[in-house]
């Protein structure tokens, strides 16, 4: 066996370009592989396939106390896609694979400058995680990929990527991996890599590393996803346009610089095509939070009668003088809801060359899906909440009241969901051990419910708990 005597190093043969670097440090062993680095563990207790190959595996089991760790998957995404359930109600045994830690994307609201983010297609394929030895879905099941396919991916780095057949071809993507005898038609099957989860670099140095790690093994069938920089908004909408003209189904944006992040983040967006409709002005919605004293929102109504709010797009001189009552608006939205109602709408412009709505249905309205109106649009979320206030588990003390009005607004994180008739805001703040949740009608104060714990640790685990549910309603942060 090879000895490393204190303070000596030696370089090891790996997947990377340069080699990697093994040292011996008052008794302590390291490796500048991302298998080591990424560790969660004290450095003390870290080993990697490149330490046990040099110093043999009756070493580093002693060194170690007798046993050698293995490595722990990483804690598990969030919920579930329903184009995920088809693909994971299907596949083969988990095989002792460990569910991988994901970055998970939100989507785009229309309003926000993505200019300098990166942009790539959004690929139809099918979620995998590559974990130096196969291939692992969402929900921790293996996807018997033949021999041949995964000869020359690197055992020692882990890759974030699509099984990717070709544009509209999701389904039959889906039936060719999901099958358990490693079958021939993953001839037609490309491993397109858009992350390497276990790199702590920005996003930049870890799609460079990327392409460098492929490009070495020359794999026949994986490559790194191609990203380009976004110029513009404009360039934005071009793009998905090309994108979707040739079969595409839509952009996915990801932040300059950003980490990898595990669960839902606004550091990844996915953008689809928003469609231009217009409505009349029918109520202005007063603010709360930093809009408390203008315009929070604006309720308008489509000529069908569909009524709705529409709370995003504005500038500040728009909210401190709002369009008129009666006014027609051009709005943008991203989708319709199965009831019909535009979803993420945000506003464009005051109409000033139309005296009346133009009778025309919205764009993307899927076949026999009725446009819901009135009262019917209330959502679960409205009623729980108004059936909570009734039992009296709001918090009504003036007392706590005025602590949580004098609280400064940066400290608060505000959500709002935009649908149909409801208009809610929901907002939240974490001070030392106490997590406080105000929500309501937009334009209303609002009710306030204050929780403690035990420690600041688990009031912040509470917050980013509660806040993973709202998004997952379809609530909204803002940020202006």
């Amino acid at each position: 066996m090879p000895e490393l005597m204190d303070g000596e190093t030696t370089e090891v043969k790996g997947s990377a370009k340069d080699p990697y670097i093994l040292k011996n440090t008052g008794g302590v062993y390291s490796c500048t592989c991302p298998a080591w680095r990424n560790q969660s563990v004290a450095i003390e207790s870290r080993t990697c396939k490149h330490l046990r190959q040099y110093l043999g595996e009756e070493f580093e089991k002693q060194r170690l106390g007798g046993e050698i760790p293995a490595r722990s998957g990483r804690a598990p995404g969030s919920s579930t896609t329903r184009k995920q359930q088809a693909m994971d109600g299907a596949e083969g045994t988990a095989e002792d694979a460990s569910t991988p830690g994901l970055l998970l994307a939100h989507s785009w609201d229309g309003t926000h400058d993505l200019t300098g983010w990166w942009m790539s297609e959004k690929l139809d394929g099918v979620r995998a995680y590559w974990d130096g030895s196969k291939f692992i879905s969402r929900q921790g099941n293996v996807y018997h990929a033949p021999d041949w396919f995964i000869e020359n991916l690197p055992s020692d780095v882990h890759l974030d990527g699509e099984l990717w057949l070709d544009r509209k071809g999701f389904q039959r993507a889906v039936s060719i991996v999901r099958r358990q005898d490693k079958n021939n038609d993953w001839k037609d099957i490309t491993f397109v890599v858009f992350d390497a989860p276990l790199l702590e670099d920005p996003f930049e140095a870890r799609m460079a590393f990327i392409q460098t790690t492929l490009d070495e093994i020359g794999s026949k069938y994986a490559l790194a996803h191609q990203h380009v920089r976004c110029n513009s908004i404009d360039h934005l909408r071009e793009e998905l346009r090309r994108v979707e003209a040739i079969g595409g189904e839509g952009l996915m944006l990801r932040q300059p610089s950003s980490k990898y992040e595990v669960g839902r983040s606004f550091t990844l967006l996915k953008v689809k095509t928003f469609h231009d409709a217009e409505a009349t002005v029918i109520e202005i919605l007063p603010g709360t939070g930093k809009h408390k004293g203008r315009m929070g929102a604006l309720q308008v109504e489509l000529a069908d009668g569909t009524r709705f709010s529409v709370g995003t797009g504005f500038a500040d001189a728009q909210r401190e003088n709002p369009p008129e009552l009666g006014s027609t608006i051009t709005f943008r939205y991203q989708e319709l809801s199965d009831r019909g109602v535009p979803r993420f709408p945000s506003f464009v412009r005051v109409r000033t060359d139309a005296d009346q709505l133009p009778s025309a249905k919205l764009s993307a309205a899927a076949p026999g899906v009725k446009v819901a109106s009135g009262n019917d649009t209330r959502d679960e979320t409205e009623r729980a909440e108004r059936s909570s206030e009734a039992r009296g588990a709001l918090h009504s003390d003036p007392e706590f009241n005025n602590k949580t009005s004098s609280l400064n607004e940066g400290s608060w994180r505000e959500f709002q969901f935009v649908e149909g008739t409801s208009s809610k805001f929901w907002k939240i703040s974490c001070s030392g051990n106490e997590v406080i949740v105000c929500f309501g009608k937009i334009g209303t104060q609002g009710q306030a419910k204050p929780k403690s714990f035990s420690t600041p640790a688990e009031a912040k685990a509470h917050m980013e708990k509660l806040i993973a549910e709202k998004t997952g309603k379809g609530y909204l942060e803002v940020f202006n």
